[in-house]
């Protein structure tokens, strides 16, 4: 037990170390086109990025949530939603139905089946989001998700105004 715990509470911290800029990864958008990660950053709006799997439940409800809250929070602070699917090959076609048919695909929608982007981003745990300040500073990381949390990404991004 205490290993188990000790080996929680060190995930957990290395969930805790923020980057200084965006990393640079080439991942596949929704139409198979290539997409690089440092794209993400446009100068002008901020950035909420959410790793996500088909096969994790609180990673749908906390895009659900989003998805929910994306209009009204428009309307406070403006910024892009990004959905990355960590799920392998075996699943990015039914990872992309699943990001269809929720209605997710009004956002960017990436597909990082190698893992890439997640392990540049040093994430282990999913759901795991990620606020980025407009020149692709990361400002704000959460892993996990309980309803209610996605208010601590509103906060964030709130803060960057």
């Amino acid at each position: 037990m205490k290993r188990i715990l000790f080996f929680l509470l060190c995930a957990l911290l290395v969930q805790s170390v923020s980057f200084a800029q965006l990393p640079s990864v080439k991942l596949s958008l929704a139409n198979n086109k290539k997409f690089d990660t440092k794209n993400l950053a446009d100068g002008k709006t901020p950035v909420v990025i959410s790793f996500w799997s088909i096969s994790c439940d609180p990673c749908i409800q906390e895009i659900d949530a989003l998805n929910e809250a994306y209009d009204d929070w428009q309307e406070e602070v403006p910024f892009k939603l990004v959905l990355v699917s960590t799920d392998d090959t075996r699943f990015t076609a039914q990872a992309r139905a699943f990001a269809k048919t929720r209605g997710w695909s009004d956002f960017i929608c990436l597909y990082d089946v190698n893992s890439d982007f997640k392990r540049a981003m040093n994430v282990v745990f999913t759901p795991h989001s990620f606020v980025l300040s407009p020149d692709g500073t990361i400002v704000h990381s959460q892993t996990g998700y309980n309803p209610g949390a996605e208010e601590e990404i509103l906060s964030a991004l709130k803060e960057l105004q």
